[in-house]
């Protein structure tokens, strides 16, 4: 939403309160900049970007119950002219790829300077790409992890914890034999040939 004299309307996503106030202080000091709303999860971020209509909306990547490119992707669905930039800690290229695949515009670290989050935000709120210079380190340094389902991700913790098959089954809800299947996808995915090897590829990757 256009916030009042034309200012550009802000809704930002963070579940750390510390981080909430601190960029609020930051767009406050902006004569053309107002925040429109917070979340502090990916659930609420996507109901107030659908609800509110900002004209940028800024997430942190890794947030509850909805991961950033998550509630990016499900913003976008319902309004593709919407204008998200992630803002984050840390992040894996295989994160960031699959966030700007789904239509996010920028992608900034948070302990950039105030000045580079600003032009960031301006960037944005343009309709252009904006990548900090670490993530675009990232992007172009380290290998991009394949894509695999939040499911498969869950049995690789448990097979990490040392689980076997029926456990694992037991514990999320499938039987054994699709257990199986998830891992012979994921053994392909991640070009390993045992549990071990790709449970260490995956948390060197970022992905567990």
């Amino acid at each position: 939403m256009k916030a009042k004299r034309g200012k550009t309307g802000i809704l930002f996503a963070d579940d750390h309160q510390i981080v909430r106030e601190g960029f609020v202080r930051l767009v406050g000091r902006e004569a053309d900049m107002k925040i429109v709303g917070e979340a502090e999860n990916g659930r609420e971020a996507v109901r107030l970007a659908v609800e509110l209509k900002p004209d940028v909306t800024v997430l942190d990547l890794r947030m509850p119950i909805k991961d950033g490119a998550t509630a990016a992707a499900e913003i976008l669905a319902a309004n593709p002219e919407a204008k998200i930039m992630l803002l984050t800690s840390f992040a894996t290229a295989a994160e960031v790829k699959v966030a700007l695949d789904a239509g996010v515009l920028g992608a900034v670290v948070k302990d950039s300077s105030s000045e580079t989050l600003i032009e960031a935000i301006r960037t944005t709120a343009r309709g252009e790409k904006f990548i900090s210079r670490e993530i675009a380190d990232t992007l172009a340094d380290q290998r991009l992890a394949p894509v695999i389902s939040d499911r498969q991700k869950d049995i690789l913790r448990l097979v990490a914890k040392g689980f076997n098959n029926d456990e694992i089954a037991k514990r999320i809800g499938i039987t054994r034999h699709g257990v199986k299947a998830h891992l012979a996808i994921v053994f392909e995915r991640l070009e390993a040939s045992s549990r071990t090897e790709a449970t260490s590829i995956a948390l060197s990757l970022g992905l567990i």
